[in-house]
């Protein structure tokens, strides 16, 4: 028995009775059929409706052979077949879907009617929505600048303004449905559902979808788009739609609100106050950049004129970058070993022109719960506790006396 849609006579509908006609178990959950459903299934890059089937959580609804399929992961459930259930859907979750699959279907034949770019691919993500656009039909328009996607958005934003009335028609055959003005030809000659937005004459979007779409426009509430990138030849447009976009701008004008107080600026001057900002830590960091320069050239010439064997030399303000550096410029002048110690992170920076640094560590400082390696000429053991760090040198500077 093929199940009867009701979600295609009413999306509205949020719960009704129906009849279980059929009971399986797969891959350890149980698959409920029933005579009817009010359940969307997966399909057209839609999530399906979740809910309850006589309060049994529903996780997942798919279609296969025009049967519906009601999963559920409880085992226990206690159904029969032919059993008269309370089906409901988790209402949140379908208006979500509803919101961003119509704003979705709007920018479409936005992009399609400003650019001739037509959707060759729809995902309906958790952060975002995306689709790609092929510019195939104006040949005018070879790229979607960032200009070109805001006057997109504006339109589209306007069509759901405007609370345009979301038909959708259910044909038999192909020929009828062509008789609509569609942006995209027919993949499929029965069983075609249309959804056209606004009047047939000039109509936002006209197009083949098996998804749920809100009775008005103006249920959407608003688009925004968030980028344009290259994908494939095509451009792939992210944004989100409903609900979501608002919590978006609300998310994001916040995160602006707080750099505006940070930066003691308003929206007006807050970019420039910013790149302000940024100018500042940059000529820091050449700055610092010079000046560690210096120390380190300094140190590297203090170091070459006191040089002793198992020279050893602690720092707690040099990072461990700069002291390889200064152990590299030593390198043909040192008369046995040299050990410079990174004291933030207890490290031991070997370094020899006579003896092999990596088998020294490999062979020692695990005795002191040590870990490391390197090569022949300059090696690193990294201890737990400074204590340790002497202890590992002195030890070293026995074994090679």
């Amino acid at each position: 028995m093929n199940t009867i849609r009701r979600f295609q006579e009413d999306v509205y509908l949020r719960e009704c009775r129906a009849k279980v006609t059929g009971l399986t178990e797969k891959d350890g959950k149980c698959q409920i059929t029933l005579n009817q459903t009010i359940f969307f299934p997966t399909g057209g890059g839609q999530s399906c409706d979740v809910g309850t089937i006589d309060n049994l959580p529903i996780i997942d609804v798919y279609e296969s052979d025009d049967e519906i399929f009601h999963v559920t992961d409880q085992l226990n459930h206690g159904l029969s077949i032919g059993d008269e259930v309370e089906i409901a859907i988790d209402w949140a979750h379908r208006f979500d879907n509803m919101q961003r699959h119509c704003g979705e279907h709007i920018l479409s034949g936005i992009f399609f009617e400003l650019y001739g770019g037509v959707n060759r691919g729809f995902h309906m993500g958790e952060e975002y929505m995306t689709i790609d656009i092929s510019l195939e039909e104006k040949p005018e328009f070879d790229k979607i600048s960032w200009e070109m996607a805001k006057e997109a958005e504006l339109r589209t934003n306007q069509a759901i303004w405007s609370n345009l009335p979301v038909i959708t028609r259910h044909f038999d055959k192909r020929e009828d449905a062509e008789n609509l003005p569609l942006r995209k030809a027919l993949a499929f000659d029965e069983d075609i559902t249309i959804v056209c937005v606004g009047a047939t004459s000039n109509p936002a979007d006209c197009v083949a979808c098996c998804g749920t779409h809100p009775s008005t426009s103006g249920q959407v509430g608003m688009l925004k788009i968030y980028k344009v990138e290259s994908n494939k030849g095509m451009f792939r447009i992210y944004f989100e739609a409903g609900q979501r976009a608002f919590t978006q701008y609300q998310a994001r004008f916040d995160v602006l609100t707080t750099l505006e107080n940070k930066l003691s600026a308003g929206f007006g001057d807050l970019l420039s106050k910013y790149e302000a900002q940024q100018e500042k830590a940059k000529e820091s960091r050449n700055e610092l950049y010079h000046l560690k320069k210096s120390v380190i050239m300094r140190e590297i010439s203090d170091i070459k004129a006191s040089l002793t064997p198992a020279f050893v030399k602690k720092y707690d303000k040099l990072a461990i970058n700069d002291i390889l550096d200064i152990g590299k410029e030593l390198k043909g002048l040192i008369p046995t070993i040299a050990f410079l110690v990174h004291q933030p992170s207890n490290t031991v920076l070997l370094f020899s022109d006579q003896y092999d640094c990596n088998k020294l560590v490999k062979e020692n400082a695990d005795i002191y719960g040590g870990k490391g390696g390197g090569n022949k000429n300059s090696a690193r053991a990294i201890f737990s506790k400074a204590e340790y760090v002497d202890t590992f040198i002195d030890l070293i500077e026995k074994h090679l006396r």
